[in-house]
């Protein structure tokens, strides 16, 4: 399925849904062929490319059969959309996750994905 999404929320919305189902096809249709994954943290490059991408999440999605992220906040900046994140089911886990994404959208696919995580 291709996405016909325009405005980088559309986008990253879709991308988010994918998710939820964890639907690896569709959710990879959302990025560019270099998208990259930070850790804001130490601005460590976490995923370089599609491959790695594709491999770590559909590793986590097999890992996960209840996996679901909840939007808490979402800010939409030009061609920023910061979402503040609450996910159960990752790895498995009951305990809920709190995460900050900044996906960065560019000729309607994300680039750039840096994850902020709780200290």
């Amino acid at each position: 399925m291709k996405t016909q999404l325009s405005n980088p929320e559309q986008i990253v919305q879709a991308n988010l849904d994918f998710y939820n189902r964890r639907d690896i096809d569709n959710f990879m249709t959302c990025f560019s062929n270099d998208i990259k994954v930070f850790n804001f943290s130490d601005n460590k490059l976490i995923i370089d490319g599609t491959e790695e991408c594709r491999k770590f999440y559909q590793e986590l999605f097999d890992a996960s059969p209840d996996l679901h992220s909840t939007i808490l906040n979402r800010i939409v900046f030009d061609n920023k959309v910061i979402d503040h994140e609450s996910i159960v089911g990752r790895q498995g886990s009951k305990e809920a996750l709190e995460i900050v994404v900044i996906y960065e959208v560019k000729n309607e696919k994300i680039f750039k994905l840096t994850a902020i995580r709780k200290l």
